[in-house]
C-alpha cells in the first residue's frame, strides 16, 4: 500500500502562509511514512479561479523546496469523472433528481423557521412519484444521507468526532447548471488519486461528515483524516494580512530563506521536545501529523525573524551570495560585482537577520557615492581635532604597495601613535566617510574589501566634507 497525502489549493489567490503550513504538513507525513504526497488544483470555480492565481501557487512551493510527487492534477479537467460518479448513485438509488424551484426552498426553509427547526432540506423530491408538469423544468441531482445513525471518524489530530446524520440534509452532488459540486468532486479526485490520509485545515470539519457517505455509498475506502488547528494572530485573532497572512513570496521579497519559514510553520502546532531549530531532513524523519496540537497555534513575527536569523548564520556563503544579488538589485545595485559579493557576504552574515537586511547594510560597497551622510553621526564623532589625524591616514594608506590586512593595520597603528590616540576615536569618522554611517562591520575589513583606490577616493571625499561641515572650508 502507498500513503498518499495531497494538498489542494483553490487557485482563486496566492499561497498564503497557511495554505504553506498545511502544503508543509502533507509533504512532512507523506516522508515520514515513505510514501508521496500530490497537488491538486481545485479549480473548478471557473469565475474565480486565474492562471495568476496557479503560477502564484507553484512559485510559491517551489521557492519552499515542496515538490510533489507527480505532475499537478487539474480538478476541472475531471469533471466528466465526477458527473459519472453522480450517475452511479442515481443508478444505485443512492441519489435522485430534485425539482424544486428557489421559491418553494425559501418557502420550506421560512416554514421550519417558524417552526423553530434547522432550515434543511426536507427531501420531498426522494418521496416524490408524479412528476408530471415538473419533468423538463432543471433540476439538481442530490445524496440520499443515510436518515438514521452517526457519521464518525477518528481525526489523527482532533480525536473522535461525530455527526448525527438527522443534523446534515441530502447534499447536492450536481448543480442546476450541470456542473459537480465541491463534496463530489474532492471525493471522487481523493478516490482516484489514491489519497489515504486527507490532512487540511480545521475549518474543513463540517465538509468530512458529508464526504465519508459519499466513499461509503459508492464502495470505496474512506481515508483518515486530519483536521489542522488554524493559525491565530498575537492577539488572537484568526490569522489575517496584518498579522502576516500573506503571500509566502512576500516573505521571500522580505529577505526570508525557506529553510527558516518551513522550520517556522513546522513548529506551528507540532513540537520534538525542546528543539527550536531544524532541517529538511530532521523534519521529514520526525514529523507525526498525530503530535501536532488540537489548539489554535499562533503566528509570531519576531520568532520567525529569529529563525531566519539563524538559519542564516548557517548556509553555506556561496548560496547567501546568490540570494543577496537578488536583494541587491530589488534595492537599486543592478549589476553588483560578483567577486565582491561573495567577499561581503561573510562580513554580514551573523549581523543579518533577513537578506533585506543584509543588502540594505551593504549597499555602501556597490554604490559610487555613499552621501548624504549621517549628519549626527558627523556631528557627535567628527570633531575637529581628528581630522588631522584622518589626513594622516589617507597619507598611510596611500603609500602602501600591498593591500593587506597587516598593511593596513600598521597604517592605522603609526597614525594612532602619531596622534596620540585610540582606535575608537579615529574609526568613527573613517567609517561614516567609508559608508555614509556610524555602524557598519570592522573597519580593517571594509576597507580591506573595498580595496585601496574606493577607500582612499572615499577617505578623501569624506574629509572635504567633514572640514567644510566644520569649518566652513573646503
Amino acid at each position: 500500500m502507498t500513503f498518499r497525502t495531497r494538498f489542494a489549493p483553490s487557485p482563486t489567490g496566492f499561497l498564503h502562509i497557511g495554505g504553506a503550513r498545511t502544503a508543509l504538513f502533507c509533504h512532512l507525513y507523506a516522508r515520514h511514512l515513505g510514501g508521496e504526497w500530490l497537488l491538486r488544483i481545485e479549480d473548478t470555480d471557473q469565475e474565480r479561479s486565474t492562471p495568476e492565481a496557479v503560477a502564484a501557487i507553484f512559485a510559491g512551493l517551489n521557492w519552499l523546496g515542496l515538490h510533489p510527487d507527480g505532475e499537478p492534477v487539474f480538478q476541472s479537467k475531471n469533471q466528466a469523472r465526477h458527473l459519472a460518479a453522480a450517475h452511479q448513485l442515481l443508478a444505485m438509488g443512492k441519489a435522485y433528481r430534485c425539482y424544486c424551484t428557489r421559491e418553494e426552498l425559501e418557502s420550506m426553509r421560512s416554514e421550519q423557521r417558524e417552526k423553530k427547526e434547522k432550515p434543511r432540506y426536507d427531501g420531498r423530491c426522494a418521496r416524490r412519484v408524479d412528476f408530471s408538469g415538473i419533468a423538463d423544468r432543471p433540476y439538481v441531482i442530490r445524496f440520499k444521507t443515510p436518515p438514521e445513525g452517526k457519521t464518525t471518524w477518528e481525526d489523527l489530530i482532533q480525536g473522535s468526532i461525530s455527526f448525527a446524520n438527522t443534523e446534515l440534509d441530502d447534499l447536492i452532488l450536481v448543480r442546476s447548471d450541470g456542473l459537480p459540486t465541491y463534496n463530489l468532486a474532492v471525493v471522487v479526485d481523493d478516490h482516484d488519486m489514491g489519497i489515504t490520509h486527507v490532512i487540511r485545515g480545521e475549518d474543513h470539519i463540517s465538509n468530512t461528515p458529508r464526504q465519508i457517505p459519499l466513499f461509503q455509498a459508492l464502495g470505496w475506502s474512506v481515508p483518515l483524516y486530519a483536521h489542522m488547528p488554524l493559525l491565530h494572530g498575537a492577539d488572537g485573532a484568526k490569522l489575517s494580512k496584518r498579522h502576516g497572512a500573506v503571500s509566502v513570496l512576500n516573505y521571500r521579497e522580505n529577505g526570508f530563506l525557506p529553510e527558516a519559514v518551513n522550520n517556522y510553520l513546522v513548529r506551528l502546532g507540532w513540537s520534538h521536545g525542546e528543539q527550536e531549530i531544524f532541517t529538511m531532513a530532521e523534519m521529514e524523519s520526525l514529523f507525526d501529523i498525530r503530535d501536532v496540537g488540537r489548539s489554535a497555534a499562533i503566528f509570531n513575527q519576531s520568532k520567525l525573524e529569529w529563525l531566519n536569523g539563524h538559519h542564516i548564520r548557517s548556509s553555506r556563503q556561496d548560496r547567501l551570495a546568490v540570494v543577496l544579488v537578488d536583494h541587491l538589485r530589488l534595492i537599486g545595485i543592478e549589476n553588483p560585482d560578483l567577486t565582491l559579493v561573495a567577499a561581503v557576504v561573510p562580513l554580514f552574515q551573523e549581523r543579518a537577520k533577513t537578506m533585506v537586511e543584509m543588502a540594505e547594510k551593504a549597499r555602501f560597497f556597490f554604490v559610487e557615492d555613499v552621501r548624504p551622510y549621517d549628519m549626527k553621526a558627523i556631528e557627535k564623532y567628527c570633531k575637529p581635532d581628528l581630522l588631522p589625524a584622518l589626513a594622516h591616514l589617507i597619507t598611510e594608506l596611500a603609500t602602501l604597495t600591498e593591500w593587506q590586512d597587516s598593511f593596513l593595520q600598521a597604517a592605522f597603528d603609526r597614525t594612532l601613535q602619531a596622534h596620540d590616540l585610540k582606535m575608537g576615536q579615529l574609526a568613527q569618522p573613517v567609517r561614516i566617510a567609508l559608508t555614509g554611517t556610524p555602524v557598519s562591520p570592522g573597519i580593517h575589513e571594509v576597507v580591506l574589501v573595498l580595496g585601496q583606490q574606493k577607500s582612499l577616493h572615499r577617505l578623501q571625499a569624506g574629509l572635504a566634507f567633514f572640514q567644510e561641515s566644520i569649518h566652513g572650508v573646503s
